[in-house]
C-alpha cells in the first residue's frame, strides 16, 4: 500500500512525478505530496488530503521547480488522511524529506526518545520518526545517515530521501515492501511499481530485502545495509503503459472484464502445445513435483478463492490431497509441513504481505514453494523456489477480475500437468484441455450478451436501489461445489465497490443460518448452472421463493425448470462441464457488481478504504 515516486535528471520533475503517482493511485489515495529540490539548495514541498487530481490542481497555481523530486500516494495507516498526515514529511530546518510505504512497528518507542531530545513532532504518522532519525544522524553524506536510521528501525518499509545539501541525489531502500529502479538516459526514477516508470524506460532493476540505492541523474549504485556493494543487471519489461489505458470503457474495472477472454486464450496459447503442457519459468524438474505429497495453497481476498476453486480442480484431476489456507491465518499457526509438501502461494502483485510472510514460513519448514503472480520480478516470483506467471497484464481497477480468471486459467492447467507428470488420470487430459480452449469463445459470448442487454442490466439495478430506500437491503450469494468459491468472490466484489452488504454461502448452508434473512427485501443471486448439484440447487430456489425472496439465479441456456419458479431475472451461460463453470459463472457477478456500484455512482476503479496491493499486514 501507498505509492512512491522518485525522479532526478535534467527535466522539471514535478510532471514527471504527478505522471508517476496517477500510475500509482491504485495503491492508496487517501492523500498525496511532493517534494522538489531546486538548485538554491531548498525543498519544496505541497501536499493535501484528497485524490492526486487535488494536488495536480494545487500545483497548476503554485507550482514547483526543480529536477530532483520524490512524490507519494497514501493509504492511511497511522494518522487520518490530512494535509499534515501526507507525505513527503520534513525534519525540523526542512532540509530533509522522507516519504515511506510500510509500518515503522517501534515508532512509538522512537518518537519518545526522540521527543525527549528535543523535536517536535508536526504529524500523527509513523514516518516521521524516520526523517527526524535521518536528520540526527546527517553528517555530510545522506547514505551514511539513512544507513544508521535504518538500524533503528524496526517493521516494514520502502523509503526514498532527499536532502537540500546534496542536489541531484535520492537514497531509497527497502524492506518488506516493493521498489524498483528506472533505469534512463541522463535520468533515473524510483517507483513503488514497475508501470509507473514504463512511459520512460523499460530497463528496470528490483531492490531486494535489505539494499539501500543511491540515485543521481547519471549513475546509481546498490548496497546492503551494512554497506557492501551489490551488483545486479536490470531487467527489460516487454509491456508498455498502453496496456494501463482505458482503450474507450468508462471504467478499467469494465475494460478488465472484457480484457478476459482474451486473457484466456493468450494463456492456453502460450502453455498449451498440441495436448502437452509447459511452464518454461517454472524452475521446479517434473521428478521434484511428482514426489509432492500434499499440496497447500495460501492467499488473500480475491486470490484465496482462486485457491478454494483450485482444491475443487486439483481433486478432478490428481490424487493429490489439497487444502487452502488464510496467508494471514496460515502465518500465525503451527502448520504441519514438510519437504513433501508443496505451498503455492497466489497473489496478483505479488506483494502481498501476509502471503509474502507465509511462503517465507513454509521455505523454513522445508516445505516446495511455487508462486502464482502477475508482476515479473516481483517479491514472491524472486523468492519462491518455482514461479508461474498468469500474464494478466496490468490490472489498475482495485476490484480483480482478469487476475482472478487468470489465476483459475494456470490452475486448471497446473493441475492437469500434474495428471501430465503422472500425479493423476492422464486419460482426463486431452478431452479437458479440448473443451477448455473452447472457455474463450464461451466468455465472449457472455460478454456479447451484456452489451445487448446492458439497458435491462441497468434497470435491474435501478430497481434495487429504488427498493433499498423504503427498506434495509443486502444480497445473499448461494452455490455449490466448484462454484461455491465463486459465491464467495460475487459477495466481495460487491462489496469492495458497491458497499452494499453482501454475503457468500455454500447453498447447502442456508438452512444452518442463512435462511433467517430471507423475505421480500434481499436479492439471491443463485448460480445454477447445468452441475451435479442442479436439484438441490433448485430445492435451495423453492426454499427462497416460499419466503418471498428475490432471486436471480446464474444457469445453463435453455433452463425452463428455474423459469418455472419466478425469479425477477434470469442470467444465462452457454453450457458448460461442471468443473470448468467457474470460469463462466464469474463473468455475471463481476458484471453485477459493476452495475450496482454504477448505479449507487461509486468510484468503481478506486472504491474507498481499498488499495490494489496490501503490502503491510
Amino acid at each position: 500500500m501507498c505509492g512512491i515516486f522518485g525522479y532526478t535528471g535534467k527535466k522539471e520533475a514535478q510532471g514527471l512525478v504527478l505522471e508517476g503517482l496517477k500510475h500509482l493511485e491504485y495503491r492508496g489515495y487517501d492523500s498525496s505530496g511532493i517534494a522538489v529540490l531546486n538548485g538554491a539548495r531548498h525543498i519544496s514541498v505541497k501536499k493535501t488530503d484528497g485524490k492526486i487530481r487535488k494536488l495536480e490542481e494545487i500545483l497548476k497555481v503554485h507550482p514547483l521547480k526543480g529536477t530532483t523530486a520524490i512524490g507519494h500516494t497514501r493509504w492511511a495507516t497511522h494518522g487520518t488522511p490530512s494535509p499534515h498526515n501526507a507525505h513527503p514529511h520534513l525534519d525540523g530546518e526542512s532540509e530533509i524529506a522522507v516519504v515511506h510505504n510500510g509500518i515503522i512497528e517501534n515508532y512509538f518507542d522512537l518518537k519518545k526518545t526522540l521527543e525527549e531530545e528535543g523535536i517536535r513532532f508536526q504529524s500523527e504518522t509513523d514516518t516521521e520518526v524516520i526523517v527526524h532519525l535521518v536528520a540526527k544522524h546527517y553528517k555530510g553524506i545522506l547514505e551514511n545517515a539513512v544507513r544508521r536510521a535504518l538500524k533503528e528501525l524496526r517493521g516494514t518499509f520502502a523509503i526514498a530521501v532527499m536532502t537540500s545539501h546534496e542536489s541531484g541525489k535520492i537514497v531509497a531502500a527497502k524492506l518488506d515492501s516493493p521498489l524498483v529502479l528506472g533505469l534512463g538516459k541522463g535520468e533515473n526514477f524510483l517507483a513503488s511499481d514497475v508501470s509507473a516508470v514504463l512511459t520512460h524506460t523499460n530497463r528496470v532493476i528490483y531492490l531486494e530485502n535489505g539494499e539501500m540505492v543511491t540515485l543521481t541523474g547519471e549513475e546509481f549504485k546498490i548496497t546492503n545495509f551494512a554497506g557492501k556493494a551489490v551488483s545486479r543487471k536490470p531487467v527489460v519489461i516487454d509491456w508498455d503503459v498502453t496496456r494501463a489505458q482505458k482503450g474507450g470503457f468508462e471504467h478499467f474495472m469494465l475494460k478488465e472484464i472484457f480484457e478476459q477472454p482474451d486473457i484466456l486464450a493468450a494463456i492456453l496459447k502460450e502453455r498449451v502445445t498440441g495436448t502437452r503442457i509447459h511452464f518454461d519459468e517454472l524452475k521446479i524438474p517434473a521428478a521434484q513435483l511428482k514426489r509432492i505429497k500434499r499440496i497447500l495453497i495460501i492467499a488473500c481476498g480475491t486470490a484465496y478463492h482462486a485457491g478454494l476453486t483450485a482444491k475443487y480442480i486439483f481433486e478432478e484431476f490428481t490424487d493429490i490431497p489439497v487444502s487452502v489456507d488464510t496467508s494471514s491465518e496460515f502465518r500465525y499457526r503451527n502448520a504441519v509441513i514438510d519437504k513433501n509438501t508443496l505451498l503455492i502461494a497466489i497473489s496478483q502483485s505479488g506483494e502481498t504481505a501476509d502471503t509474502l510472510a507465509g511462503l517465507r514460513e513454509a521455505k523454513k519448514k522445508k516445505a516446495l514453494t511455487l508462486t502464482l503472480c502477475n508482476v515479473l520480478g516481483s517479491s514472491l516470483s524472486r523468492e519462491a523456489k518455482g514461479v508461474i506467471y498468469t500474464h494478466a497484464g496490468p490490472e489498475i481497477a482495485v476490484a480483480s477480475t482478469k487476475a482472478y480468471t487468470a489465476q483459475l486459467a494456470v490452475l486448471y492447467l497446473l493441475a492437469l500437468y500434474f495428471a501430465q507428470i503422472g500425479a493423476g488420470s492422464s486419460k482426463k487430459i486431452t478431452p479437458a484441455l479440448k473443451e477448455f480452449m473452447h472457455i474463450p469463445v464461451l466468455m465472449r459470448k457472455i460478454l456479447d450478451s451484456y452489451k445487448r442487454n446492458e439497458s435491462q442490466w441497468r434497470d435491474n439495478a435501478h430497481d434495487f436501489s429504488q427498493r433499498r430506500k423504503n427498506a434495509p437491503n443486502f444480497f445473499l450469494y448461494l452455490g455449490r461445489h466448484i462454484n461455491y468459491p465463486n459465491a464467495l468472490e460475487g459477495a466481495l466484489k460487491l462489496k469492495e465497490i458497491s458497499y452494499i452488504p453482501a454475503e457468500g454461502y455454500a447453498a447447502g448452508e442456508m438452512k444452518h443460518g442463512p435462511i433467517a434473512l430471507i423475505d421480500e427485501n434481499p436479492w439471491v443471486i443463485c448460480l445454477a448452472p447445468k452441475s451435479k448439484t442442479y436439484d438441490k440447487m433448485i430445492s435451495n430456489i423453492q426454499e427462497i421463493r416460499a419466503r418471498s425472496g428475490c432471486v436471480i439465479p446464474i444457469v445453463t441456456e435453455g433452463d425452463e425448470e428455474i423459469k418455472k419458479l419466478n425469479p425477477i431475472y434470469i442470467i444465462q451461460i452457454p453450457e458448460v462441464s461442471e468443473i470448468f463453470s467457474p470460469l463462466l459463472t464469474v463473468i455475471p457477478l463481476q458484471l453485477i457488481a459493476y452495475t450496482m456500484a454504477r448505479e449507487f455512482g461509486r468510484d468503481i476503479d478506486q472504491p474507498r478504504n481499498l488499495a490494489k496491493s496490501v503490502t503491510v499486514e
